[in-house]
């Protein structure tokens, strides 16, 4: 039997394309050939610096060593999101990753917890949570473990152009042929799909399969191909974002911090080297002056560089699969980085990509597929982040008076009625954000449950006291030996660099 053979081309760099092309260059069969293309003259987006857990398990495949991923990209440690002033003006809570109290019997401890609040036996949330808790005092460990809590789950912060440059020298070194062009156009084949993408010296790169990571030009998936685009605004109505870096003052945290301003919200996400910053915002409340004022006046310390403009449409390509052509990364639609999910779209379009990935023939049945699961991956993330937005009390301020009135997705209405009449909550399978996410969101934004499963009215009052302690206490004694974050991030790098002088 021969083997295979597959010209596969990337258009566009960045976090994107080097990501696609070091997984490629990982995973593909031999006889499969990667090309990328991009051009040093057009800039990235770059705004992705802050990712959920799952990235460690696409560095881990690429057998990433942490510490020298680290060190490359100036990283830092994440252990969830806080939400400053989303629901009122004072008002904190955290997305933590990782378990928020345990299961007793049959029950999952939210029901536990909504019957302790409600007779007064209960704290707020993030008393049982370690994550949060560590989170909170600026801890941080990689093996960190407790009394009946599985390993602490964390995520990284870290420089998006660094990591695409490390990943560049990991793809190229497995055989990934990068070409610095601009492109100008593509030549179709007589079926209509892609044969070749030209450049503006009269080149033409010819492949078999494209992945366009061209950003929110969609080179190749709209321009081109004319795919569409579902709009998303009526939901999700910001449509710009100003970013800026500043100098690293203040506390090193292992969290990302969103900051609810009066027509958006503000991210803060540390480096090593830096802070990023941006402000997401509403044109129909606030000029871009007005916002990037706002930007400036609420640094850590003296900005890096100018503050850049982004303006973007949430949405989704109709097809993130046309033809011959994937879309990943900004080419396949965009949400705004409230979650941390856009490195996150990259990673599981890679994914599900190579779970199917094409041999000879592209099967349409295969495409279908793909995009059904892509389209309700976006739509779950969709949600969740809507979530956010319509939960507020921030009354008086026409932004956030305006999504308080959304009509919701019926898929979000339906959820948000199990939580507040029952604390059910029941994500499908494959959805990003457990049941645990959506649950510290839910009651971190104030939504309260009308009632619970009767199975925790069985514990009497005493036993539900000291289960509700015994869980707190676990909280406190995984955190309780944790190193500081500044000396966790300088342990693990240091431990890379000796290896790699050994």
């Amino acid at each position: 039997m021969t083997e295979p053979t597959m010209r596969i081309v990337i258009v566009g760099g960045g976090t994107a394309g080097w990501m696609t092309a070091a997984a490629l260059a990982r995973f593909a069969p031999p006889g499969y050939t990667i090309t990328l293309v991009e051009s040093d003259a057009i800039g990235t987006v770059g705004v992705g610096e802050a990712t959920i857990p799952a990235i460690r398990q696409f560095n881990d495949a690429l057998d990433i060593d942490e510490g020298a991923f680290l060190a490359a990209t100036k990283g830092s440690f994440k252990l969830g999101i806080e939400f400053q002033g989303w629901l009122q003006d004072g008002h904190s809570y955290m997305h933590a990753f990782g378990p928020v109290g345990r299961q007793l019997g049959l029950l999952p401890f939210r029901h536990f917890w909504a019957r302790g609040r409600a007779q007064g036996l209960a704290k707020p949330l993030a008393h049982y949570s370690a994550n949060e808790l560590a989170a909170r005092t600026g801890r941080m460990a990689t093996d960190a473990k407790g009394p009946g809590i599985p390993e602490v789950p964390y995520a990284y912060h870290f420089d998006a152009g660094l990591y695409a440059q490390f990943l560049r020298r990991y793809a190229e070194a497995r055989g990934v042929i990068r070409i610095e062009a601009t492109l100008a156009g593509a030549s179709r084949a007589d079926n209509g799909d892609i044969a070749a993408v030209q450049t503006d010296d009269c080149r033409a790169i010819e492949g078999e399969f494209f992945v366009d990571c061209s950003g929110f030009r969609g080179l190749l998936i709209e321009q081109e191909l004319h795919t569409g685009y579902e709009d998303w605004s009526h939901w999700l109505p910001c449509n710009r974002a100003v970013a800026v870096p500043c100098e690293p003052t203040g506390n090193f945290t292992p969290y990302t911090r969103s900051t609810a301003r009066s027509a958006g919200w503000q991210w803060r996400i540390p480096l090593q080297h830096r802070i990023g910053n941006g402000h997401v915002f509403c044109t129909d409340f606030i000029s871009e002056d007005e916002a990037t004022a706002i930007l400036m006046a609420n640094l850590d310390g003296p900005a890096l560089a100018d503050p850049r403009a982004i303006p973007f449409v949430t949405g989704r390509r109709k097809q993130i699969w046309n033809r011959n052509v994937l879309a990943v990364g900004l080419s396949s639609g965009f949400l705004e980085p409230l979650e941390s999910t856009s490195i996150h779209l990259i990673q599981s379009a890679i994914t599900r990509l190579l779970t199917v990935l094409p041999g000879q023939q592209i099967e349409p049945a295969v495409v279908a597929g793909f995009n059904r699961r892509a389209a309700a991956e976006f739509e779950h993330i969709r949600d969740f982040i809507i979530l956010h937005y319509w939960a507020n009390q921030r009354e008086g301020q026409p932004f956030w008076d305006r999504m308080r009135a959304l009509e919701l997705p019926e898929s979000l209405a339906q959820r948000i009625e199990e939580f507040r009449s029952v604390c059910q909550i029941q994500p499908s399978q494959d959805e990003l954000f457990t049941e645990v996410a959506w649950f510290q969101v839910l009651a971190g934004q104030g939504l309260t449950p009308r009632s619970w499963n009767p199975i925790a009215d069985r514990y009497p009052a005493e036993e539900l006291t000291r289960f509700l302690g015994s869980v707190e206490q676990a909280a406190i004694e995984t955190v309780r030996p944790m190193p500081m974050h500044i000396d966790c991030v300088a342990a693990v790098c240091g431990a890379a660099k000796t290896e790699m002088a050994a």
